[in-house]
C-alpha cells in the first residue's frame, strides 16, 4: 500500500494509506454522517472544493453504477474513508470506487480513525485540509502545513459559478406538461428537476450568470433556486435576480444554497456554520404542523433570521417555517404575502430519506395558484 496523510490546518496530522489517485490535493475539511448515498455525495457539485469524511466506517461496499451520480463527474476535492470494501457487492455495480476515484483524479485516504477526525472536527470546527500521498507524504510536515495554510477559505468563496451548466437546457415533463420552471443551476443535481419533471413540469436549467431576461424568456409558471458550494454572501449577481422575481411576483421556490439567497434577498445576514450539516439523517420540524422530517443535508452556511415571529423586509412579513431540531438552525423560509418560500436541506434525496417530497408538490400548489 502506498503511505498517505491528512494534514488539518491546526497542524493535526492523520496518517493511512492512498485511496484513489495518488499525489496531493487542498479544500475543507467537512464530515458526512450519511451511512449510504456515498456516489450521490461524490457526484453532488455542492462539495466542490472540500475534503469529505466519511463517518460511516464501511464505504464502497456497493460500487459505483451509471444511475445513481447526480452529475456527470465527482465534484469532492478529496475523500477520507476509514475501511473501504475491497470487493463491491451490487447486481447494478460497474465499477468499484477506488476505480472511479483513481480514473477521475480524485486523492483519497483510507486506514483513517474517523471517528477521532470527525470529533476533531466538531471540537474545532471545519477547517482547511490537505491530502498527501505517494512521494508527497513523504515531504518535511512543515512544508505540507504551508501547502494546507496556503489554500484559500470557504469563507468568502464564490464557487457557484465553478460548477453551473455552460449553456441552458431542458429538462421535459413526464407526461402531460402542467407548469413550466426556470430553474437557477448554482450546483443543482440531477434528481432535482427529475422530481419536478416527475410531477408534470417542464423545467429549463439556466445557467448561474442567468439575467432576468433569461429567466423571463423562458414564459416560466415559476422560478427555482438549486442547491449550490460556496458562501451565499459572495453571491450577489443571483440575490439581485432573486429580488426581480420578487418584484414580478413570480412563485419561487428555493432549496439550500437558494434558501441562503432567500434569505439575503429578504435582508437577512448569513454565517458560517462551526461544521455544518451533512447527511441523510437530520431532524428538522415543519414549525406550522409539528412534524418532524429526516432530511438530507449539505451546507456549511446559515440565514440568520428570527425564529420569534414574523420579520418586516421589502416584500412583506417573512417567517422561519423550519428549523433543525439538532442546533435551531433555520432550515426554511416564507414569505407571508407573496409566494415564495424555500428550504435548507434537500427535499430531492436521491439516495434518502424521502420525507420532504411534498415541498414539490407545495411549488406545484403555488405555481396554480398564481394562475
Amino acid at each position: 500500500m502506498t503511505d498517505a496523510l491528512l494534514m488539518l490546518e491546526d497542524g493535526r496530522v492523520f496518517t493511512g494509506e492512498a485511496f484513489g489517485a495518488i499525489g496531493r490535493t487542498v479544500g475543507e475539511a467537512v464530515f458526512s454522517t450519511g451511512m449510504t448515498g456515498y456516489q450521490e455525495t461524490l457526484t453532488d457539485p455542492s462539495y466542490r472544493r472540500q475534503v469529505v469524511v466519511q463517518t460511516a466506517p464501511h464505504i464502497g461496499n456497493t460500487g459505483m453504477n451509471d444511475e445513481d451520480g447526480e452529475s456527470s463527474r465527482i465534484w469532492v476535492a478529496g475523500y477520507v474513508v476509514r475501511d473501504p470494501s475491497p470487493r463491491p457487492s451490487s447486481w447494478r455495480s460497474r465499477r468499484t470506487l477506488q476505480d472511479d476515484l483513481a480514473a477521475q483524479g480524485v486523492v483519497g485516504i483510507q486506514g483513517v480513525d474517523t471517528r477521532a477526525l470527525t470529533r476533531h472536527l466538531r471540537e474545532r470546527g471545519a477547517m482547511r485540509a490537505g491530502i498527501f500521498s505517494g512521494a508527497d507524504a513523504g515531504r518535511p510536515r512543515s512544508e505540507l502545513l504551508e501547502v494546507v495554510l496556503a489554500t484559500p477559505a470557504m469563507t468568502g468563496a464564490a464557487l457557484a459559478e465553478q460548477v453551473s451548466t455552460p449553456e441552458a437546457y431542458v429538462v421535459p415533463a413526464v407526461g402531460e406538461r402542467r407548469f413550466t420552471v426556470a430553474a437557477l443551476d448554482l450546483g443543482i443535481k440531477a434528481m432535482t428537476p427529475h422530481q419536478l419533471a416527475q410531477r408534470g413540469v417542464e423545467v429549463h436549467v439556466l445557467p448561474a450568470s442567468a439575467s432576468i431576461e433569461d429567466v423571463l424568456a423562458t414564459s416560466g409558471d415559476g422560478v427555482f433556486f438549486s442547491n449550490g458550494p460556496g458562501d451565499p454572501a459572495s453571491a450577489d449577481h443571483q440575490v439581485a435576480l432573486l429580488r426581480e422575481v420578487l418584484d414580478r411576483r413570480l412563485p419561487f421556490f428555493g432549496i439550500c444554497f437558494g434558501n441562503q439567497l432567500l434569505g439575503r434577498a429578504l435582508g437577512f445576514g448569513t454565517y458560517k456554520l462551526g461544521y455544518g450539516h451533512r447527511g441523510i439523517n437530520q431532524p428538522v420540524m415543519d414549525r406550522s404542523t409539528g412534524r418532524v422530517e429526516i432530511t438530507a443535508h449539505n451546507h456549511g452556511f446559515a440565514v440568520d433570521a428570527p425564529l420569534d415571529g414574523p420579520a418586516p423586509t421589502p416584500y412583506g412579513p417573512a417567517e422561519v417555517t423550519h428549523v433543525c431540531l439538532n442546533d435551531d438552525v433555520v432550515e426554511g423560509l416564507r414569505l407571508v404575502e407573496r409566494p415564495a418560500f424555500s428550504v435548507q436541506y434537500h427535499p430531492e434525496a436521491a439516495a434518502g430519506p424521502h420525507h420532504a417530497g411534498y415541498l414539490f408538490d407545495r411549488f406545484c400548489d403555488l405555481m396554480d395558484g398564481a394562475r
